[in-house]
Order: C-alpha cells, then structure tokens, then sequence
C-alpha cells in the first residue's frame, strides 16, 4: 500500500481485518503524518466501517456529535434544520444517533498509527523516499494506492483525469466560538453564500474549525491578515447566534477542484480515496466519499479471503462498484456550489423554493440526510457497500 493518510491507514486496517498481508509505505514520519490542523466532519457511512473494523468503540469518546445541522441560504434568508429525526431508518441508522460527528485529524491518525503498529499482519515503513510505483505491483497480488490528489502512482501508470478547478479556493482556521443565544454550541452550520459555501464544525470545549469558501485571491488575502483583522471580518459573517472570541491556529487556504481518474484500476494497482477523485468540500463529503472506497474494498477483500471470489476479479469489481457512488456524489456536490455560489437574480426564487420545499417535507430531508450520511449509491440505487 501507498500513503498512509486517513484513507491509505484505514485501507491498511481494513485489508489486514480481512485476512491480507499488509506493507504501508508513505515517504511522511510520524509527526508529519499527525500533525495537519484540521478536522473531519463523519458521518454515517464511516461510523457503519469504523464499527465493522473494530475501530468505533475507541474513537467514540474523542469525537464532538453533533445533534442539530443547520443550512441556510444567506442570500435568501431560507434555511431549515436538519435533527436526527431525519435519518433515513432504512439505511442501517435512526434517530438514536446524532447527525454526525466532527474528528480533528491528529486524534483520528494518532488511532489509526497506533493500530497499524500493534497489528501483527500489517508492516509500517514511515520516512523516506516515495517507493517507486509499478503498474503490476511486483511480487504483491495488490498495491493500493491512497497517495492522495497528485498522486504519483496515478501519473506513474498513464491514467488520466478530468479535472475542473473551481475559481473559488477554500480556508481552514480553528476559532474559539460562544453561542450568543445561550446554546451548548455543539450544532454544525452549512452557510450558502454568494461567494461559496462556510462550514462551522464544533470541535467540543467551544472550539470550532471553520472551513470557508471564497474566491481565492480573498481567501489568500485572508489568511495573510493580523489576527485581530481577521476575527472582525469572520464576526461579520458568522450567524447571529455565534460569536467569536480567539483565533486558535494559523488560517491556511488551498485550492479545490472536481477531479476523478478515468479509471479506478490498472493490472493489480488500484486507486483509493484522492488518488482517484476528488470534490468540493461542501457538506463534508470528501473523507466520507474516500472511506466508502475501503468499505467496498474490505468487502471484496473477504469475499477473497474466504474463496467467493477469485483475485484477479477484484479490481474490476471494485471499479464497478464505486462508479455510481462517485458519480452522483460529485454530481451532486458540484450542482450544489454553482447553484447557490452566485448572485443570480433569475436563481434566487428557485433557491428559496427548494429550501421551503426542504424544510416543509420530512421525507424530503429524509432523502437528502440520508444521501450525506451514506451516500447517493446506498440511498438512491440500493448498491453495497
């Protein structure tokens, strides 16, 4: 295996629990690996792996749920709310659990690395120069590559991608939040605005990543500012019922695009997580979308195991499988920014009947929690994990 991020380590995980040998390379050291300042919003989909993989139970106690989603419309001034009685039931979850769950990252690679470690079926090479990659894996029956966005191995075999840069770029920055309404703080906000969409993920404690799109040249000139410049531009664009107090770490931005590799598979190589696609960040979709490729692969993998399916079936399965899912999931979250990423007269009417339609029809909110929370394949057309 190639890369040992989030999706590379729980793809490592998820192979070894189905009985495979695992060797994990990835050219980062420990402290490289952990030491991103950022979070994850998980949902459902990811908790139904992490359970299936052992993983849950440990995780549970470090995460911030979060029972309420708020989305709103700002140049509509349309929103609704999103609770966990909108769970589809049907999907394998319920209104027991919360909507979601936020993760910050080193929490979830510090689990991830300490499993990989202990396990006696999985070999750990940190540090170093990238292994050259090879289109039929050498001695190994399979390499998986979670060598992220530009991934070398996807350049390395010729595969091609269609790739469409967003002119907006995206910034991330931890704050200090207080609920100026006397509230726990503890709801996630999605906020529509002309200039992209802002997500508040509570980190628990009344902290909070911030995950702000916005034409790039702001965003760069954003994360340049002194942080008290700063916290007065992110006080004017926060709902009325937060307000801010610190500035927590360094705002960095970073470009984003709709990218996904005209093939999934080459010989034994196989494309995991952002080596094969990636998505806007709106409504959290990205580790979501990347961790149902290991759900697919763990599945294949001990259909293998167990002599259900031959080997060399397994890479195509697992392309055919993962194509409706990433399809629609890019689909729909490209359609989402460019339908509310603007200022259109001739739009702003259709916006605020959809969200009035939205937040009038439980099983309308029901399709659509269910479509984030599991994905657009499970919901939508029924197919497997």
């Amino acid at each position: 295996m190639l890369g040992a991020g989030p999706t590379g380590a729980l793809a490592a995980l998820a192979m070894a629990a189905a009985g495979w040998r695992v060797i994990l390379r990835d050219p980062g050291d420990t402290v490289q690996l952990t030491g991103r300042s950022r979070a994850y919003a998980l949902t459902h989909s990811s908790r139904l792996l992490l359970e299936r993989l052992g993983l849950w139970q440990a995780l549970e106690p470090r995460l911030c749920p979060f029972e309420r989603l708020h989305l709103s419309d700002l140049a509509t001034g349309s929103g609704l709310t999103f609770t966990p009685a909108d769970l589809p039931p049907d999907s394998g979850i319920d209104g027991r659990h919360p909507v979601g769950w936020i993760v910050r990252h080193r929490v979830l690679m510090e689990l991830l690395l300490e499993r990989l470690q202990r396990h006696p079926g999985i070999r750990l090479q940190l540090g170093g120069a990238h292994p050259a990659p090879g289109g039929n894996g050498g001695a190994a029956d399979l390499v998986l590559a979670a060598d992220g966005p530009s991934s070398p191995t996807r350049q390395a075999l010729g595969i091609g991608q269609w790739h469409l840069p967003y002119r907006q770029a995206c910034l991330t920055a931890q704050v200090l939040l207080r609920a100026a309404d006397g509230g726990d703080g503890s709801a996630a906000w999605e906020l529509l605005r002309p200039e992209g969409p802002f997500a508040v993920l509570p980190l628990g404690e009344g902290r909070a990543q911030l995950v702000w799109s916005a034409p790039a040249a702001r965003c760069r000139h954003r994360q340049e500012l002194e942080p008290t410049a700063f916290l007065e531009l992110l006080a004017a664009v926060l709902p009325a019922s937060l307000e801010v107090d610190a500035l927590l770490d360094q705002p960095r931005s970073f470009p984003v695009a709709l990218s996904l590799a005209r093939r999934l598979h080459r010989g034994r190589t196989l494309l995991v997580g952002e080596s094969g696609h990636r998505c806007h960040p709106v409504g959290g979709q990205g580790l979501n979308l990347c961790w149902r490729d290991v759900a697919v692969l763990h599945r294949l993998a001990c259909r293998v195991t167990d002599g259900a399916i031959p080997i060399d079936s397994l890479p195509g399965r697992y392309a055919r499988r993962r194509w409706p899912d990433l399809l629609l999931t890019l689909l729909a979250t490209d359609l989402l920014v460019r339908f509310f990423s603007n200022r259109s007269a001739l739009l702003l009417p259709l916006r605020c009947l959809a969200l009035s339609l939205l937040a009038a029809s439980h099983g309308l909110r029901r399709l659509c929690l269910g479509v984030m929370s599991v994905g657009p394949g499970q919901v939508l057309l029924r197919s497997p994990q």
